[in-house]
């Protein structure tokens, strides 16, 4: 049987889906506890680095070390892809030596390249065009939070960028509305918006987008490879902070997220983040659990 892969969140249905939040709820619990749970001794999962992280690393890294298995990082400099060897080749390799792999890179299609030659399940770990496993924790973390998200109105704010088209993807699967608000010339990928149209509306104004939402999310104006940009970015997003006024719109129990690395006082207010009540950093720690879910998932697939 072919491998499942998870390039983005429309590679799960939604039932599989809310599995896997559960799921991540569950091994959450058990590891608070103390319980020693360890399925996967003599399990490799590789992990192939084009672009830098820390939680992305940590989380993954972890996960599988907690499962008893192991986790072998490959940056560019380890790697043949690096030299220019075809992501089909290195496909072919790497997943006849490893049980599972994730891959954080550039253009989508290199995941999808590679996945499409891989014997074993490949988990996009973020490309340029969506970031699905950070949706995973985001989710994991409204349900901890507030109950299902089934219904409610969410609101992104900020650069229409890898992030905002996961949370169109996530509309879809988790059956929300989402109101993107952006600048012009920021905006998401515009067949992926016309695909969602009964459910995903994009604006420019941050507080018709925000109102009476129960969620609101954002992420730097300037994302990784587009450092160039950011005094540019900085001017075209004056007005796009999350703070108290703006989430002073929202719905009045509203929660707000953050994928990090956050700049604070950018796209969003150093208040906000030290906030006692913020969910952030339980949102950074449920890519470990629900992480350790997918990748539950795929290996039993």
């Amino acid at each position: 049987m072919a491998s499942r892969h998870f390039l983005t969140l429309l590679d799960l249905n939604p039932s599989e889906l809310q599995g896997v939040i559960n799921r991540a709820i569950e091994l959450k619990r058990m590891l608070r506890a103390g319980e020693e749970f360890r399925p996967y001794t003599g399990k490799v999962l590789g992990m192939i680095f084009e672009k830098s992280s820390t939680r992305t690393r940590v989380s993954f890294e972890a996960g599988m070390s907690q499962f008893g298995g192991h986790a072998m990082f490959l940056s560019p400099q380890d790697t043949q892809l690096g030299r220019g060897e075809p992501v089909e080749d290195s496909a072919r390799v790497i997943s006849s030596m490893v049980d599972i792999i994730m891959i954080r890179t550039f253009g989508h299609d290199i995941v999808e390249r590679f996945a499409a030659q891989s014997s074993v399940p490949v988990i996009n770990a973020l490309t340029d065009s969506y970031h699905p496993c950070q949706l995973l924790a985001d989710m994991q973390t409204y349900v901890e939070a507030r109950g299902a998200i089934s219904g409610q109105c969410v609101a992104w704010v900020g650069d229409g960028n890898n992030m905002a088209q996961s949370y169109i993807n996530a509309a879809r699967q988790f059956d929300f509305e989402l109101r993107i608000a952006c600048p012009a010339g920021y905006k998401p990928d515009s067949d992926l918006v016309a695909d969602n149209a009964d459910r995903v509306v994009v604006m420019q104004d941050p507080v018709a987008a925000v109102s009476g939402c129960s969620l609101v999310v954002t992420d730097v104006f300037a994302s990784m490879g587009q450092e160039a940009e950011q005094e540019q970015r900085l001017q075209q997003f004056s007005g796009y902070q999350v703070n108290a006024e703006l989430m002073s719109h929202a719905a009045s129990d509203a929660l707000y997220m953050h994928c990090l690395p956050a700049h604070r006082g950018e796209e969003i207010s150093a208040e906000l983040m030290d906030h006692p009540d913020t969910v952030i950093w339980q949102e950074a720690e449920n890519r470990l659990h629900a992480q350790k879910a997918l990748m539950e998932f795929l290996l039993e697939a």
